[in-house]
């Protein structure tokens, strides 16, 4: 366990000290991780940035100090409002812990000298998060070079390439610290991934009935977003309730279940007694667990290969179906004008319609009219066999190329934007098997291959120009999802969708908060009977990556409204709150809530819960059943041996994580 110190101011000039926490970036995901560390788990935080203007935003000449500056000052000025009085806040009281609390450097490069400038030797945990993978996988290679015993946390788009990094770094680690604890091993490197983190909920998002789902121990927990119950009806609580909804859904004036909503915003893991007094409010529930299928493909909106609907044209396939028909018909009359058999006929009339036959010379007048008839048919043969071909080789030349929106097509879900983020909600949408029409301006963009592979139907164009949206049949869609990078793009994208169909389901991704809040209200304002929701991506990646960088193993994240509860697998050691106590005493209103807990052997644990349990596939072609428990007596007592899931608060973790170091001697 690493050491803790009591949180203190950092000017930014000033030297950090031990234990403290660095975080390297370029785009939003850093500012928010700081914003994370500092003010919900108290920790000291270095933040380094690229000088010059933001990334995100050339255009305007606010720097990436300065937009941090304003962030941590937003978010400051929160805290010290919303003060200690839940005991939960995870702050340490400062009262200007403001930008002094967070020591900005700014660098092109996190190199030697940056790095050792910014007290990596001194360091507990490292988050690098560029939006490059080269610059992240160069920066951990050299921190784990001047600092053996870093926790890395690190930001990666390729999954496989990541799986391997974390491999290495660790095994580093193990090289330069013989003996150590394979627990923490398995914390000294995590590669997370903010697009894997928020793409189940902004898929969710645009779905109706939609569930958030957390993966454990091969298991799928479904977090699914209820409607109130309406007048003599009772509320189904699912498992167990995990929040209640913000009670201004319907209110215009109110907002999208932010902070500032006070009593009306949503309430997350509230007990049964205040559940039960609740009326007129949605709630979240944990809905059903279900087996993980690791085998299942990913689907294809257009099948294997290109099917026979798609090679040859409705036209061509009417018209050689009356030509079968007529052939048909031929042979028939054959067989009652002439005493053949069935198979003999039908060999004259292939040879007349192929015009291979000799002329019926002497035969009766019936033949012979048959024959005509038959050559006569045999002339349509030929233009159709070519019409054929012509169109075969067109549909296979373009096989690979981008498919158009069919004409029928309705109910589906129009994406915009396929980069890191929109591919892979593509994936998600793709593996509830849910129709999809991609809009991207880019052709060479990074999800462009994987809308060729899947046959999902695509329109290359700028969404703020007219007639792209139609193309991607927009007035028969089910849902928009806006997320491009750029926000100005994603709300012009927005307001014409509603133009043109004001009932539609709309989310849209933005980067700041108040901008969100705001076109949140007047997109509801205006059209109150459409669902509207607001996202930001680093919002809702920023706890997960927090928490990796505290050495805790996080499941997952479920979005509720605008506030972001998480799922963690902890041992139970060292916990106060939780060690010693029964499951209904460890209960924490508002902070945390015991779901489950891991009844396998400690020595027989997979150190990964989020992964799916290993199982021999000469055997039982089934995976072995689950070591996690959900059926958890109220009555059962907590042991020290024992790891849980648990459902928790961003503030509530942070209490626990402050309680545990508090309470053991040395740490």
């Amino acid at each position: 366990m690493l050491g803790f110190v009591p949180p203190l101011p950092q000017q930014p000039g000033r030297p950090p000290s031990s234990g403290h926490m660095i975080v390297c970036g370029d785009d939003a995901l850093a500012r928010r991780l700081a914003v994370e560390l500092r003010f919900i788990y108290g920790e000291r935080v270095t933040l380094l940035l690229p000088p010059g203007r933001d990334a995100n935003n050339p255009e305007t000449p606010l720097t990436q100090r300065g937009r941090a500056a304003a962030l941590f000052g937003r978010m400051s000025a929160a805290m010290n409002r919303a003060g200690n009085g839940n005991g939960t806040t995870g702050g340490s009281g400062d009262t200007n812990a403001g930008v002094e609390a967070v020591r900005i450097m700014e660098a092109p490069e996190p190199s030697d000298d940056v790095l050792e400038e910014a007290g990596i030797d001194r360091a507990a945990a490292l988050a690098l998060v560029y939006d490059d993978d080269e610059r992240n996988i160069r920066a951990a290679l050299t921190a784990r070079r001047l600092n053996p015993r870093l926790r890395l946390v690190i930001r990666l788009y390729n999954r496989k390439l990541g799986q391997h990094l974390e491999e290495l770094l660790d095994q580093a680690a193990a090289v330069a610290m013989p003996g150590i604890d394979p627990a923490l091993l398995d914390a000294s490197t995590t590669v997370l991934s903010d697009a894997d983190t928020a793409a189940p909920a902004l898929a969710a998002t645009a779905l109706t009935g939609s569930s958030k789902v957390i993966q454990a121990e091969g298991l799928l927990l479904r977090a699914a977003e209820r409607p109130p119950p309406g007048p003599g009806e009772s509320a189904d609580p699912g498992l167990c309730t995990l929040a209640l909804l913000s009670s201004t859904t319907n209110d215009p004036a109110g907002a999208e279940g932010s902070d500032s909503s006070g009593d009306e915003a949503p309430q997350l893991l509230p007990d049964e007694r205040a559940v039960a007094e609740t009326t007129g409010r949605g709630t979240v529930v944990l809905e059903a667990i279900s087996r993980a299928d690791p085998d299942r493909p990913a689907t294809r909106m257009g099948g294997r290969g290109a099917p026979l609907a798609q090679i040859f044209s409705r036209r061509l396939r009417w018209s050689a179906l009356g030509f079968a028909l007529a052939a048909v018909a031929l042979v028939v009359a054959s067989l009652l004008t002439t005493e053949d058999t069935a198979l003999h006929s039908a060999y004259l009339t292939l040879l007349d319609l192929l015009g291979m036959n000799d002329p019926a010379e002497g035969a009766p007048p019936a033949r012979q009219i048959i024959q005509i008839l038959s050559g006569i048919a045999g002339l349509l043969l030929l233009p159709l066999l070519i019409a054929a071909v012509l169109e075969a080789f067109g549909t296979l030349r373009t096989a690979s190329s981008l498919r158009r929106p069919p004409r029928g097509l309705s109910g589906h879900v129009v994406l915009l934007g396929l980069g890191k983020i929109g591919t892979r909600v593509l994936v998600r949408l793709r593996e509830l098997d849910i129709p999809v029409v991609v809009v991207e301006e880019d052709p060479e963009a990074r999800g462009i291959p994987l809308a060729r592979s899947m046959h999902v139907p695509t329109v290359i164009g700028d969404v703020t120009q007219e007639g792209v949206l139609e193309a991607a049949k927009i007035r028969r869609a089910h849902a928009l999802l806006a997320l491009t990078s750029i926000d100005t793009t994603n709300l012009e994208a927005t307001l014409y969708a509603r133009s043109v169909k004001p009932d539609l389901r709309v989310a849209l991704r933005l980067y700041d908060d108040e901008f969100a809040t705001a076109v949140y209200r007047t997109l509801r304002t205006a059209h109150p009977q459409a669902l509207t929701r607001s996202r930001s991506v680093s919002h809702l990646a920023a706890p997960s990556f927090a928490v990796a960088m505290m050495g805790r193993q996080i499941l997952g994240a479920v979005p509720v409204e605008r506030k972001v509860m998480l799922f963690a697998a902890l041992e139970v050691a060292g916990h106060p709150q939780l060690e010693g106590h029964t499951v209904e005493q460890a209960f924490r209103a508002g902070a945390w809530r015991v779901l489950a807990i891991d009844a396998t052997p400690p020595a027989d644990r997979n150190p990964d819960l989020a992964a799916l349990p290993p199982f021999d596939p000469e055997g039982d072609a089934t995976p072995p059943p689950s070591g996690l428990v959900w059926d958890l007596h109220p009555g059962y007592v907590l042991r020290a041996q024992d790891r849980v899931v648990i459902a928790a608060t961003r503030r509530g973790l942070a209490e626990l994580l402050r309680r545990q170091r508090s309470a053991v001697p040395g740490r």
